[in-house]
């Protein structure tokens, strides 16, 4: 029993530790704002889990910033994003916000759809894709 609460427990708190370097915007809908990306070692086997995430399918160019701002967006909207609710990213040279859709269940895994929109140069580019929880916490695209 104290192995599944651990389970249970763990998931809420990481996705605390990572939520901790963002804000709430007030804008326009609200938010959530990345505003920083430096990378650590705990997010990265995350962000490797997402395989490039629907970012990397659409064929935009990111410098290497960029694109990990772009998949720590994409991780934190899956993670813990409301339903709806913008996760917001700025890099150098694109920026770009990704919106979850509501969970829902595949066999035991925990799975949602998202939109990722990413601005270059002033011109939007918007990837749908879905994703699976998998144990280890860790996300999977669907193909």
């Amino acid at each position: 029993m104290k192995l599944r609460t651990f389970f249970l427990i763990a998931p809420s708190v990481f996705a605390a530790i990572a939520l901790s370097g963002c804000s709430t915007t007030s804008g326009k809908g609200g938010g959530i704002s990345l505003l920083h990306s430096s990378k650590s070692a705990g997010s990265t086997t995350y962000i490797v889990a997402l395989e490039g995430g629907i970012v990397g399918r659409t064929g935009i160019k990111l410098s290497d910033s960029d694109l990990q701002r772009a998949l720590e967006a994409e991780y934190r909207a899956l993670e813990s994003s409301p339903l709806g609710q913008p996760v917001v990213w700025n890099g150098r040279n694109a920026s770009g916000e990704v919106i979850a859709a509501a969970p829902y269940q595949v066999g035991s895994q925990n799975c949602r759809q998202y939109t990722h929109t990413i601005t270059v140069e002033g011109k939007p580019t918007t990837a749908r894709g879905a994703a699976c929880r998998n144990d280890n916490g860790t996300w999977t695209p669907l193909n």
